[in-house]
């Protein structure tokens, strides 16, 4: 490499003394001195440049391998986000079918002990929702922790195999987008499974809501001396 630069270095001071043509911009130059300094400078290249120009040669063939192994890694990962979030909505509906099966028994005990069973019933809700939540939470928690090793594993395999310049940045680029595209996908995937979880607990909390209002209703019918309605919540 050092000779690459004495010759650039000598073709540079070779034009910078050679005469001028006059009235124009143009110089001449010792055509023997300066072909055998361009003579100099091809024999000096590393031959490190021709490698780098066999891989650009085939980096169109190198992408392409790169691109189908980052698709199949992110079907996959798609796939088992999909897989874990199927679960994540099957435990809550029946977490939340348990939690109104416990209030409807509570309910039902109600009638010998009124302010007990109330007591223990916003409890027993509170912790219902509070543990459906953070179960919801964690499951999907943990599909978007397996799909983003899923992704993470996609571009160290798809940097591996493409590691030259203009190779690198191409595949960096699609790999950015890719990983966009799947931060995305997941975000949605969370979205929706907040949202059936909050419509499952507001199911519960409307029937629960129901059950207090007529708990309520007893009670006022106790004191009033009328007796408690034996009409059992629907």
């Amino acid at each position: 490499m050092y000779r690459v630069f004495e010759a650039l270095d000598e073709l540079n001071q070779t034009v910078e003394q050679a005469y001028g043509v006059p009235m124009t911009s143009n110089c001449m130059v010792p055509r023997h001195d300066t072909l055998a300094l361009l003579d100099d400078l091809r024999n000096a290249l590393p031959v490190e440049i021709d490698d780098a120009q066999d891989v650009l040669d085939k980096q169109e063939e190198i992408l392409r391998g790169a691109e189908d192994r980052a698709r199949e890694m992110i079907a996959e990962a798609e796939a088992q986000a999909h897989e874990i979030v199927t679960r994540a909505q099957a435990d809550a509906d029946h977490m939340v079918d348990d939690a109104q099966h416990r209030a409807t028994t509570m309910v039902a005990k109600a009638e010998d002990d009124v302010d007990h069973m109330i007591s223990s019933a916003r409890r027993e809700a509170e912790d219902t929702v509070h543990r459906a939540q953070n179960e919801a939470d964690r499951l999907i928690q943990d599909g978007n922790d397996s799909y983003r090793r899923s992704v993470d594993e996609g571009l160290a395999e798809q940097q591996r195999l493409v590691s030259e310049a203009e190779v690198v940045r191409r595949a960096n680029e699609e790999a950015h987008r890719i990983v966009d595209t799947a931060h995305a996908d997941s975000e949605r995937l969370r979205v929706e499974a907040d949202e059936f979880v909050d419509g499952k607990l507001a199911e519960f909390e409307g029937s629960l809501s129901e059950v207090l209002r007529t708990v309520t209703r007893d009670r006022q019918a106790l004191r009033r001396g009328a007796g408690v309605s034996r009409r059992r919540p629907e």
